[in-house]
């Protein structure tokens, strides 16, 4: 429950954490053994509960992943580790997102479940990583090679970590105690000879009677991969659509895809268009010809980043002390400098989407003596844009036990400080002030070069510019020339930073011994402090680019929490009933912006026999409004959306009562929707011509959860080293904080009537929509179902060697989300469309001979994607679904593509000099996934989460 903005704990609170700084730290059983006192060596901490205890079974499912687990994987970042597992959802931001834009972009993000990275808390060694200003927390910022083992709660947690704990827990562990020397170096690249990866790092230790100390660095990687490079990127429709054509159907051009905003230059004359024929004199207009959309548009893709390249430098430690046997000083430190480079398509320009720019009849360039609209892609010079991250992060504090009579209890207080400060580089969009200059009155002076302003009146430092020439063509005053360039796009430098800092404390042990077993207690508090800025380029901010224009963000929020966990012993050695417990666990969070929420969580943990295991859990859970959500500056966006009145692909295509709301508003009865270029919209969800204004919202109040899990643990006594696990798990959101989108809006006037919402936005005296700003919303809902299924064997030793075998799999029952709160708003269901897979199966098979061979085999399964016909809206095989429906959609034609496997295999060898070396090869069979149309997770036709080659690689690792 909620009591908004009363300050109940907010003085009471701050200066105890102050004091006695919590630290929520899952702790492995390898440093419980190593760890003050001999009565503690039996007594662990597992993710997902606070309270150590002699059973790693819990009854809340958590997956764990070992150091050798990750080490059989050919991978090279945590984030691709965690992706890899079947109860990951999409990555959020992918690697082949180019045209993504923001704060966020260029870091790795884990999104479980699909229900955003917002919503999946992540922890480092039990404590909360610092997060951007929208909440994401960063994987890239971790280097593999400190990586000791991943604890992965699926299961909702605010009870016991507080906020974002709601699709699931994150908790990365890394390895101390190390004594000793060791090295690694890493080396891959696709078969295509591209995207090379390297990694190198070295891991060095000591550990003393009192204390320990562990040293690491590493540096890591990945080369660019180029849209080109790629038959399923290389055009914007696949390589079954490559060039524009005819359709067959209707006998009109089809685009493919190609862009209208063209390389070559399109001149307006009235309502017809132009281009220079090849060869042609720029300055000459009998040499210029109509526009061919077959031979004169532009593929962006070809000057694209499949992969955008990725540089990591880190450097890590960590140590304890023993000042006795019951009290330890612990302190960890990370650094790591993450560098990204992205590049997309030279900007589209279009000369009349800006106030006061034309190619001036007054131009030496200008072959109609008049002001002239046109249209000109940059494509001399791609936008390039560098991102650098550097975190800083730092936990100290001290742990201890003692004992109450023969009851054993244990404690710790800590500080943990995180900083993110982020810069951001881009270069290729164009400084308009100038760009008037350079497309303003010119003329050729005596000594032959093109000046600015007229004879006697030069415009110093101004640099003419020809956008009708065509790329390549040798043509001067293009962007070619480096003087023009230097003129036209300037570089822009945008600056972040966010802070975390939490005080905590933690008291935990046994209150009493029931018949049944150990009645035990945990209680905590904690504050916790996030501060964020973002500060676009004073550019940017004044609108004088053609890049978004963009706010600063700046703000914070602090908090105050307390929690209290009871493991419950109901039965034990009884029939029916091996054990049975009952784990409680409430915790109130007090926030200086909306004020204070409750939440709490239940489970149930019963032993029918010996052999199995039933296990139940239900939890309210929260998610505060982030810094951006609060605090985040307007900034515009070009949406995608489809209007209600478009006559080809929107509503009132099937709705008569949308179409007369349309045709009354005075639209015409053959409206078409424009899109990016100023041309006529391909598909549904087309990206608009001019860009829209969003914005954050203070008033934004938290997310509301409630999880249920239940499922069986099956390890038969007569088959030793078998276990099976199945879970149903079901999670809803209410209240969701989400972007209001345009088709909403619209769809909200159109189709539901709703007239509030017809003065949300503007329409042109054409009827396109020309204005509309939307803001967050808490409105609708998210809910999710499915079952997670896990086989583990490792079987008996033979003749032939050791073999195991790790299968799990995750069925999405369903993905739905309703928008706002309206009742005649339509539920979307997203479970199998798009990158929404219903199943993800990964299967390993580990194979060792000996002690110095081993062969691993993984199995990575994607069941089918479906999405709405974008192409080829009359059948045929890009529509194999024509006349899909179902209960939560219209009617409505359909693609489906079949399910996607993918195969790895690693062989490794340990050497007599104490190394060991690996070969494998990720995607060994070289599978390619489908085209998609509707580019999930993507910018180009094909899903942003597949492999886009086979990828061979080498590690060497030595140990001294």
């Amino acid at each position: 429950m909620k009591n908004l903005r009363t300050p109940a704990l907010r003085k009471g609170l701050l200066p105890l954490a102050v004091l006695t700084a919590l630290v929520p730290a899952a702790v492995s059983a390898q440093e419980q053994a190593t760890a003050t006192g001999a009565t503690n060596l039996d007594r662990i901490q597992v993710t997902g509960s606070r309270i150590r205890q002699a059973s790693l079974e819990t009854a809340q499912p958590v997956i764990l992943m070992q150091r050798a687990d990750i080490e059989r994987q050919g991978f090279v970042s945590v984030a691709d580790i965690i992706q890899n597992i079947s109860t990951s959802g999409s990555p959020a931001i992918s690697r082949a997102d180019a045209l993504a834009s923001g704060e966020n972009v260029g870091g790795q993000y884990v999104d479980l479940r699909n229900l955003g990275p917002q919503r999946t808390l992540v922890l480092l060694d039990g404590r909360r990583m610092g997060i951007t200003s929208d909440g994401y927390s960063d994987l890239a910022a971790i280097p593999t090679s400190v990586v000791e083992r991943v604890e992965i709660l699926t299961d909702g947690a605010s009870a016991i970590y507080g906020s974002d704990a709601i699709a699931g827990v994150i908790n990365i562990i890394t390895r101390r105690n190390f004594d000793g020397f060791e090295a690694s170096a890493y080396y891959g690249q696709f078969g295509q000879g591209d995207g090379s990866k390297e990694s190198y790092n070295f891991l060095a230790g000591t550990t003393g009677e009192r204390s320990s100390f562990t040293l690491g660095a590493e540096f890591s990687k990945e080369n660019p991969v180029r849209a080109a490079d790629r038959s399923f990127s290389a055009f914007p429709n696949g390589p079954y659509h490559p060039v524009p054509d005819i359709d067959p159907a209707t006998g009109d051009p089809r685009t493919n895809g190609w862009s209208a905003a063209t390389n070559k230059g399109i001149l307006f004359v009235g309502d017809d268009a132009f281009t220079l024929a090849p060869g042609g004199d720029p300055r000459n207009f009998a040499d210029y010809r109509p526009t061919d959309p077959l031979t004169d548009y532009t593929n962006p893709s070809q000057e694209m980043f499949l992969q955008t390249g990725l540089e990591r430098r880190s450097v890590f430690a960590n140590g304890t002390f023993d000042f006795n046997e019951n009290v330890r000083l612990r302190g960890d430190f990370l650094y790591t400098h993450r560098e990204t480079l992205q590049q997309i398509a030279g900007y589209p320009f279009q000369n009349y989407a800006f106030d006061d720019v034309v190619l001036s009849a007054g131009s030496y360039f200008n072959p109609t003596g008049e002001d002239s609209d046109f249209i000109r892609r940059t494509s001399e010079v791609p936008r390039r844009t560098t991102r650098e991250l550097t975190t800083y992060r730092f936990s100290g504090g001290l742990e201890g036990s003692f004992d109450i009579g023969e009851r054993f209890w244990d404690w710790d207080v800590g500080y943990v400080y995180n900083q993110n400060k982020g810069t951001v580089t881009g270069r290729g969009d164009l400084f308009l002030p100038n760009v008037r200059a350079a497309l303003g009155p010119s003329f050729m002076d005596t000594d032959g070069v093109v000046k600015c302003g007229a004879a006697g009146a030069v415009i110093s430092g101004c640099t003419p510019w020809n956008p009708l020439a065509p790329v390549g063509g040798g043509y001067s005053n293009t962007l070619a020339d480096p003087a023009l360039q230097s003129f036209l796009l300037l570089p822009t430098h945008d600056t972040s930073e966010t802070t975390t800092q939490i005080f905590s404390a933690n008291l935990g042990g046994v209150i009493a011994t029931l018949p049944a077993g150990d009645l035990g207690m945990a209680v905590g508090v904690e504050h916790r402090k996030e501060e964020a800025v973002y500060e676009p380029d004073a550019l940017l901010q004044s609108g004088q680019t053609t890049s978004l224009a963009g706010g600063p963000t700046q703000g914070g929020y602090s908090l105050n929490e307390a929690f209290v966990e009871f493991q419950i012993p109901l039965l034990a050695d009884v029939a029916l009933a091996q054990e049975l417990s009952l784990d409680l666990a409430g915790r109130y969070s007090d926030y200086d912006t909306f004020g204070n929420t409750t939440n709490g969580k239940a489970g149930l943990k019963w032993k029918p026999i010996e052999d199995v295991l039933v296990r139940g859990t239900f939890a309210t859970g929260f998610r505060a409004p982030t810094v951006g959500d609060l605090f985040g500056g307007t900034s515009q966006t070009f949406d995608f959306y489809t209007d209600p009145c478009d006559t080809l692909f929107g509503a009132a295509v099937r709705n008569p009562s949308v179409a007369a709301v349309c045709g009354a508003d005075g639209l015409p009865a053959n409206f078409r929707q424009i899109a990016s270029g100023n041309v006529q919209a391909t598909g549904p969800g087309s990206q608009s011509a001019v860009p829209y204004l969003s914005g954050s919202n203070p008033e934004l109040l938290p997310e509301e959860s409630r999880t249920w899990t239940l499922g069986v643990v099956y390890s038969p006594s007569f088959l030793d080293g078998f276990d099976v696990s199945l879970d149903w798990w079901k999670i809803r959101i209410n209240d969701v904080i989400a972007a209001e989108s345009v088709t909403s809006i619209l769809n909200q006037c159109y189709v539901l009537g709703i007239d509030s919402a017809c003065d949300r936005f503007v329409r042109s005296g054409a009827g396109q929509v020309v204005d509309v700003t939307r803001t967050l919303i808490n409105g609708g809902y998210q809910e999710t179902a499915g079952y997670d299924l896990g086989i583990r064997y490792r079987l008996p030793e033979t003749a032939v060697g050791n073999f195991v075998v790790d299968w799990k799999t995750t069925y999405v029952d369903y993905l739905e989300y309703k928008r706002d709160n309206e009742a005649e708003t339509p539920i979307e269901q997203f479970a199998g469309w798009g990158g929404n897979f219903r199943v993800r199966s990964n299967l390993s098979l580990d194979w060792s001979p000996n002690d110095d061979f081993g062969v691993n085999w993984g199995v990575r399964y994607y069941s089918s994607m479906k999405e709405a016909c974008t192409y080829d809206l009359d059948g045929g095989p890009e529509c194999n679904l024509p006349d899909f429906s179902s209960s939560y959609t219209l009617e409505q034609p359909s693609h489906k593509q079949g399910s996607n496997t993918f195969h790895d295999v690693q062989v490794r060898y340990n050497t007599p000099w104490n190394a060991t070396v690996s070969v494998g090869a990720n995607n060994v069979f070289n599978h390619e996934g489908p085209i998609m149309y509707s580019q999930p997770n993507s910018n180009f036709p094909y899903y942003g989460g597949f492999d886009i080659g086979r990828f061979m690689y080498m590690k060497y690792q030595q140990r001294f």
